[in-house]
């Protein structure tokens, strides 16, 4: 099975690697919620993300909901074009905050 990591860089920003899948998902998910919890704004940086799935894509809209519901601010950063690929078939482009940072 394929893994996936999710840490805080120096800058507070969370750095996202590996595969996220069907399987990887639900682990990225119970790692993250203190992280988003303990954030000001949230930044996500998917940069390390090698292959990702409508699970992954899932996972971008659950982190959003938990940070609107926490009233935080969220940005997505430097969406693998697999992931973005599905999230324009699906119009979440439209809706999930991505930008585009190096």
């Amino acid at each position: 099975m394929s893994e996936a990591t999710i840490q805080r860089d120096a800058t507070g920003r969370l750095l996202i690697s590996g595969v996220m899948s069907l399987h990887t998902v639900p682990q990225l998910w119970r790692a993250s919620e203190e992280l988003i919890r303990d954030a000001g704004r949230v930044e996500i940086d998917l940069r390390g993300v090698v292959h990702s799935d409508s699970a992954g894509l899932a996972l971008l809209v659950q982190w959003m909901r938990q940070a609107r519901h926490a009233g935080k601010e969220i940005r997505f950063l430097n969406i693998p074009r697999q992931m973005l690929a599905i999230a324009r078939v699906s119009s979440l482009d439209r809706i999930l905050p991505l930008a585009r940072v190096s």
